[in-house]
């Protein structure tokens, strides 16, 4: 069972000991993502509905690398800095997930840099697909 590395193909700066997503036996996981700038790694400000946008297109960006789109994604995790931003959230998140839409756990959660939000994700790779997009 190996797994394999994906990267985001903008991401230029490390921002941490992680991988951005790992195919293993036909599953993708994808790390938390933020609304950050892929070239310095600054956090982009904006309101929660700029920031959600921001973050699943970053996340749209690597699940592309591994063969997979916004409707192979079977579950989420999302963090709120404040769980009051929850019905705005939900109305821009769910401009992604337009069919079947993913089991998801929504919390508020201390998260640094100001940031209002991040998303964590895991898809199935679609058969016939072996991520060959996705660079190691």
């Amino acid at each position: 069972m190996a797994k394999r590395a994906i990267k985001h193909p903008d991401k230029l700066v490390s921002t941490g000991s992680y991988s951005a997503g790992v195919v293993c036996d036909g599953w993708l996981f994808v790390s938390g993502h933020a609304a950050q700038d892929m070239v310095t790694g600054a956090v982009v400000h904006g309101t929660i509905e700029e920031e959600t946008r921001l973050t699943l297109a970053h996340m749209g960006e690597v699940l592309a690398q591994a063969g997979c789109t916004f409707d192979d994604v079977v579950k989420c995790t999302c963090h709120l800095a404040d769980i009051r931003d929850f019905d705005r959230f939900d109305l821009a998140y769910r401009e992604f997930f337009t069919n079947v839409r993913p089991a998801r756990t929504t919390v508020q959660s201390v998260i640094g840099d100001g940031i209002k939000v991040e998303i964590d994700a895991i898809a199935r790779v679609p058969r016939g697909s072996d991520g060959a997009d996705g660079k190691s």
